[in-house]
C-alpha cells in the first residue's frame, strides 16, 4: 500500500509522543490533587490491619474514620454485610503503598478454604492513620477465568521486590505505562511499553507459561474499541507497581457495553517496561457470557 510505511512511522511517533504528554499530565494531576503525604510504616499498618480482619471476618480490627465508606463491586453496602464480614483462610497477599495519595492496595488470595476467592482492595486513609475508603473488587467462581487456585501457584512464585533507589521509575512514569494498556484497549495502535520477559496473569491463566523468557503480555485487539474509565490509582514507587481499578467495557455480555463491569489490574514495571500484570474481574453470569466451556 503507497505511504503505508511512511504513514506507520509517522502514527508510532505521534502515539509514543502522546505517551510523553501522558507522563507529564500525569506529574501535574498528582501534583495538583495529592494529599499529605503519609508514611509507608502506617499504610503498612493499615494493610496488615486489613488481612487480619479479612481472616477473622471482623470489620472492627479496622481503625476506620468517622464517615468511612465501603463497597464491594462498584456497589456501596454496609461493611458488615459484605465478604470483609466473613472469616476467610487467607493463603497469600501483596500491597502496594501509596504516600503520595495516602492510599494502599493489597491483592488477597484465599484459595484453600471452602470458599476459593481473589480479591483487590484498594483502601484510602486519612493523615491520622484512620481508613476513610475501602473498596474492594471480589472475585469467585464463575468471574472471569477465575482460579483461585492456580492464581495462588503462579503470584506466590513471583518477584515484586523493592527496586534500588537509583533504578526506581517516577510515579508520572509508572502511572503512565498503566494507562498505556488500558488506552490500547481503544486504540490497538497505540504502543504499549511490554519488557521481555512479561507474564500476564488473568484469573488462573498464566500467559508466562507458554514462553517464559519472552513478553506475552500483548493484548491484541477486541471486537470494538473500548474507553476504559472510572481509573483509581494506587501507585508504589519503592515496588514499581501500580494498581488500577476501573471499567471494564464490553466483556459482560449480561451488561451494557458502558461502562462495564468492575475489574482491577495490577502491574510490576520495570524501567519503564511491565514485568507482571495482573487482572480481577467480575461477571454477572458465568464467565461473563463469553468464555468457552473449559477455559
Amino acid at each position: 500500500m503507497a505511504g503505508g510505511r511512511d504513514g506507520g512511522m509517522r502514527g508510532s511517533i505521534l502515539a509514543r509522543a502522546a505517551i510523553g504528554v501522558s507522563i507529564a499530565l500525569a506529574g501535574v494531576a498528582f501534583a495538583a490533587h495529592a494529599r499529605a503525604d503519609c508514611s509507608r510504616g502506617m499504610l503498612r499498618t493499615l494493610t496488615e490491619a486489613y488481612v487480619k480482619a479479612q481472616g477473622a471476618g471482623t470489620p472492627a480490627l479496622l481503625p476506620l474514620a468517622k464517615g468511612a465508606s465501603y463497597a464491594e463491586n462498584d456497589r456501596a453496602m454496609d461493611i458488615g454485610r459484605g465478604v470483609l464480614a466473613g472469616a476467610l483462610k487467607v493463603d497469600f497477599t501483596r500491597s502496594f503503598l501509596d504516600t503520595t495519595q495516602c492510599a494502599a492496595f493489597t491483592e488477597l488470595v484465599a484459595a484453600t478454604g471452602p470458599h476459593p476467592y481473589v480479591i483487590h482492595t484498594r483502601m484510602e486513609a486519612t493523615g491520622a492513620g484512620q481508613v476513610s475508603k475501602i473498596e474492594s473488587v471480589v472475585t469467585d467462581q464463575g468471574d472471569w477465568m477465575f482460579g483461585a487456585a492456580e492464581h495462588l501457584a503462579v503470584t506466590r512464585s513471583q518477584a515484586w521486590d523493592e527496586i534500588p533507589r537509583d533504578r526506581r521509575d517516577t510515579r508520572a512514569v509508572l502511572q503512565a505505562v498503566a494507562d498505556a494498556y488500558l488506552d490500547n484497549w481503544g486504540d490497538p495502535e497505540l504502543p504499549v511499553p511490554h519488557g521481555a520477559p512479561c507474564a500476564r496473569l488473568e484469573g488462573r491463566i498464566d500467559t508466562g507459561a507458554r514462553n517464559p523468557a519472552g513478553n506475552t503480555c500483548d493484548m491484541g485487539a477486541f471486537p470494538q474499541k473500548l474507553k476504559v474509565g472510572h481509573r483509581r490509582y494506587v501507585i508504589d514507587e519503592t515496588l514499581g507497581a501500580v494498581s488500577v481499578f476501573h471499567d471494564f467495557p464490553w466483556l459482560d455480555a449480561g451488561l451494557p457495553v458502558d461502562p462495564g463491569t468492575p475489574a482491577s489490574q495490577m502491574f510490576r514495571i520495570e524501567g519503564g517496561k511491565t514485568r507482571y500484570i495482573h487482572e480481577a474481574t467480575v461477571c454477572t453470569t458465568p464467565g461473563c457470557g463469553r468464555a468457552r466451556p473449559g477455559s
